[in-house]
């Protein structure tokens, strides 16, 4: 009596194994170096979106706040596929495309509204999608995370002020020391884990960074002045595994890129409100915003500019796509 029973166990057992198979589960992880910011905000929205729409067959794992490495960890895991997607600040995709590097020369943007009218042009889009091709991975939402600033023990409101100033560089690339050199400061580089207590014992005179930075870490403990970096903003670009993407097959590829593109609200309106947040805070401990003068922004960048054209001379592909964004900035441009 029991061999019967045993062999409709094992059909049921096979059965449903083949039934698991079918409804393959697929499990996209993100990760991010912040936490309570526009980027986390932006994730959680698109995994509301990824889940429902899918119907449960991709499964999303938030990681905020550097919890699955620290960001080049998290960069060769999504190079590997070990990871489906991360979201720094693209100075740090520059070592597998150097084309990653034209977000960090300023002049470009306007606003972080200007700016995703501009990266969500269609044919920005376009070009920024081969970004990261050869290495297999690929950006599927680039946005404004915020305005670089420059914390100063000295308050900088003009290009005169930069003179002689010891300035920690966002990095050590050519393209970010070299208009610090130009401006007749002292660039030097150093991780963020440092920045703040050299700016507590006056290693350094100041600090460029984003906005967001400033405020979540305190700096209005060790200085007050905050200036803002004319036309200069952190970008950071959502970027996955192609290979990983392909392997959802067209339907859910679509879904996945589509509920990317759909959330991108959320940097034109909870990102621009958290930044007037954010300016609150740093205004209510003391903190002061310096704009520099309209004369003084020219100044800013025409010696800039300058100092990044020998660059550019030399990277025939960065420079046309630098060119493709000044362009339809300009269309764009009010």
């Amino acid at each position: 009596m029991k061999k019967p029973w045993a062999g409709v166990l094992f059909a049921g057992a096979l059965s449903a194994a083949a039934g698991g198979a079918g409804a393959q589960q697929f499990t996209m992880r993100i990760s991010a170096p912040t936490a309570n910011d526009v980027s986390t905000e932006w994730m959680a929205a698109v995994k509301k979106g990824i889940e429902s729409r899918s119907g449960g067959k991709i499964k999303v794992e938030l990681y905020p706040a550097n919890q699955l490495g620290q960001i080049p960890a998290t960069v060769e895991g999504v190079a590997l596929g070990t990871i489906q997607m991360t979201l720094p600040a693209v100075g740090f995709y520059v070592g597998l495309d150097p084309r990653f590097e034209v977000f960090d020369i300023p002049g470009i943007f306007d606003s972080v509204q200007h700016g995703m009218q501009v990266l969500t042009d269609p044919d920005i889009r376009k070009r920024l999608s081969g970004f990261g091709a050869s290495k297999g991975i690929e950006p599927l939402v680039t946005f404004l995370h915020g305005p670089m600033m420059l914390l100063s023990h000295k308050p900088v409101r003009a290009v005169a002020d930069f003179k002689g100033q010891k300035i920690r560089a966002p990095g050590g690339a050519p393209i970010q020391v070299e208009p610090l050199k130009k401006l007749g400061a002292l660039p030097l580089s150093m991780p963020l884990g440092e920045v703040l207590p050299a700016m507590q014992n006056r290693a350094i005179d100041g600090t460029e960074a984003a906005f967001a930075v400033f405020a979540a870490f305190k700096y209005f403990d060790v200085a007050k002045s905050l200036t803002y970096l004319p036309s200069s903003y952190l970008v950071v670009a959502g970027v996955t595994n192609r290979n990983w993407l392909k392997s959802l097959g067209p339907d859910l590829e679509a879904i996945v890129r589509e509920e990317c593109r759909k959330a991108e609200v959320v940097f034109s309106t909870w990102g621009v409100e958290d930044l007037d947040r954010t300016a609150k805070t740093w205004q209510q401990n003391g903190g002061q915003l310096i704009s520099m003068s309209p004369h003084e922004s020219k100044r800013y960048l025409d010696e800039v500019t300058a100092a990044v054209a020998p660059i550019l001379s030399s990277r025939p592909q960065v420079k046309q796509d630098y060119e493709a964004l000044l362009a339809t900035a300009k269309k764009y441009r009010k």
